[in-house]
């Protein structure tokens, strides 16, 4: 494992029950912004919930991310966070020990955490298996970063554990990629965000709104 304001009728990220009669709303794209062809249409039809996390550069340990929820007039983003992302950037090819997050479009079906479950509706798996201790590369305290987590799932079998190592695409192709509470400083391979922030997503993310995170670098994510 690596080192990562709902409306009175509405939560962020979810969708009305019926799409079709959603108030007609200037600011909703209908293609997700920063998004090129390539990287838009890995993102499934049936999708409605996208965490779109955004690096500063290919070499940046610093990123924003965003929930996007999908509605009949097109993409309505939430606010933007801060984040943390690996320590050298973003990669197309991610490696055990790279120290970079890999880029792509993965679905999120299982979280977890040290604290009990805040009222995601997702799996949500808690354990001791979630505690962690040391510093970060900035010399800052890691306690507490895995305290929620959503696992993303790249190089993971979907409907287990977070902590589950099985590695459908073989061990040196890493895994352990997580959506995690930030530490305040680079990860291994995760993205952070505040710990509010990582409580709203759990609070937010929905099984039947088939979410997925969409993840790298800004001129990656333009292809």
């Amino acid at each position: 494992m690596t080192a990562g304001t709902a409306s009175a009728t509405t939560a962020p990220g979810t969708t009305p029950a019926s799409p079709e009669q959603a108030s007609p709303s200037s600011t909703s794209p209908a293609r997700l912004p920063g998004l090129g062809p390539r990287t838009m249409a890995e993102v499934p039809d049936n999708t409605r919930q996208v965490v779109l996390v955004t690096g500063q550069d290919k070499n940046s340990p610093t990123s924003q991310v965003v929930l996007y929820r999908r509605t009949g007039t097109g993409w309505e983003p939430g606010p933007t966070w801060p984040a943390h992302n690996a320590l050298k950037g973003w990669t197309d090819d991610h490696r055990v020990g790279d120290l970079r997050s890999p880029i792509g479009v993965f679905t999120l079906t299982d979280a977890g955490g040290l604290l009990t479950d805040p009222g995601t509706k997702l799996p949500y798996h808690q354990g001791r298996g979630f505690t962690i201790n040391g510093t970060g590369f900035e010399g800052e305290p890691l306690a507490g970063s895995f305290d929620y987590v959503v696992a993303i799932n790249y190089n993971r079998q979907p409907g287990t554990s977070p902590l589950d190592w099985t590695r459908p695409l073989g061990a040196d192709k890493g895994g352990g990629i997580w959506l995690h509470v930030d530490h305040g400083g680079p990860t291994q391979g995760c993205v952070s965000v505040a710990q509010q922030h990582m409580r709203e997503l759990l609070r937010t993310l929905d099984p039947a709104q088939h979410p997925v995170v969409v993840m790298g670098d800004a001129a990656s994510l333009q292809r």
